[in-house]
């Protein structure tokens, strides 16, 4: 589930949802609202895969692990 295979789309995967999520954090987001905002994008059809709030946690370790996010005051943040 962390990188797409002949089985699992880049949608699905860890990598292909971190994307995602690197693309709504802006100035920084808490956990919550990255959840809320892809609820929203979820029943919009802008991502159209269904994830569950245990991958959102699962792949922001991931993004934490590989340098890609930190946290700072309860924000989640892109690392430059």
């Amino acid at each position: 589930m962390i990188l797409p295979t002949k089985h699992t789309n880049l949608e699905q995967s860890f990598i292909g949802f971190g994307a995602y999520l690197l693309k709504i954090i802006s100035d920084g987001l808490t956990v919550d609202e990255l959840w809320l905002n892809y609820q929203k994008d979820y029943f919009n059809g802008e991502y159209s895969v269904k994830q569950s709030f245990d991958n959102l946690l699962l792949t922001l370790a991931f993004l934490f692990s590989v340098d890609a996010i930190y946290e700072d005051n309860g924000k989640v943040k892109k690392c430059s």
